[in-house]
C-alpha cells in the first residue's frame, strides 16, 4: 500500500472533477478559509475535517485513501446522489433508502 499525502489527494480529486477549492468547501460544508489554510500549510487535516471533505466529494475514507477505487465510471447524477446521501444524518439516510425503494417498487 502506498502512502497517501492527504493534501495532495485533495488537490488531485479537485483536479479530476474540475472543481475549484471554493466548490469543495461549499460541498463539504467547510469555510473556504479553513480549506484554503489547510491546502496551503504543512498540517494534516483532522479526521473530522477529512470526513467532511470526503462527504463533499461523495466518497468514503476507503475511496480517499485508495485511489484505485475510481468513481470516474459514475455519472454526475450518481456522484451527486452519493454526495447528498453521505451528507445526511443517519436517520434521514434510512428515509432516503426507503424512498428510493418505494420509487423502484420494492416496498
Amino acid at each position: 500500500m502506498t502512502d497517501i499525502n492527504p493534501i495532495e489527494r485533495i488537490k488531485e480529486l479537485c483536479a479530476e472533477r474540475n472543481w475549484s477549492y471554493y466548490q469543495l468547501a461549499k460541498s463539504s460544508d467547510l469555510p473556504y478559509s479553513t480549506l484554503s489554510t489547510l491546502l496551503n500549510s504543512t498540517n494534516l487535516p483532522s479526521l473530522t475535517t477529512l470526513a467532511k471533505i470526503c462527504s463533499g466529494f461523495g466518497i468514503s475514507f476507503a475511496d480517499f485513501f485508495d485511489p484505485g477505487r475510481d468513481l470516474r465510471f459514475m455519472s454526475d447524477g450518481q456522484i451527486e446522489c452519493i454526495s447528498l446521501f453521505n451528507a445526511l444524518p443517519d436517520e434521514k439516510k434510512q428515509l432516503a433508502i426507503a424512498y428510493m425503494k418505494g420509487l423502484k417498487g420494492d416496498i
